[in-house]
């Protein structure tokens, strides 16, 4: 397992997220940035809130090809059995 690393802002370390494969770590991340892209809205730091959901909307991404993939194999295992 990976080390956490410090944050170059502040003290604040990088949370120890056990992630066991890309699309896990996908759905964290999009709902990290989602969460974040609101913070930084409310700031009104609409930039970075904008490049944080282009983050997000690629995370989500992932995700759905993966939940499409697995569904489609599913299917597929259901008309062979």
């Amino acid at each position: 397992m990976g080390r956490t690393k410090p944050s170059t802002v502040g003290n604040v370390e990088v949370s120890p997220v056990p992630l066991i494969d890309r699309v896990q770590a996908a759905a964290y991340v999009a709902a990290l940035t989602g969460e974040l892209a609101s913070l930084v809205r409310r700031h009104r730091l609409d930039t970075l809130g904008y490049f944080l959901d282009m983050a997000r909307l690629e995370a989500e991404e992932v995700v759905q090809q993966a939940e499409a993939a697995s569904g489609s194999s599913q299917e597929r295992a259901t008309k062979t059995g």
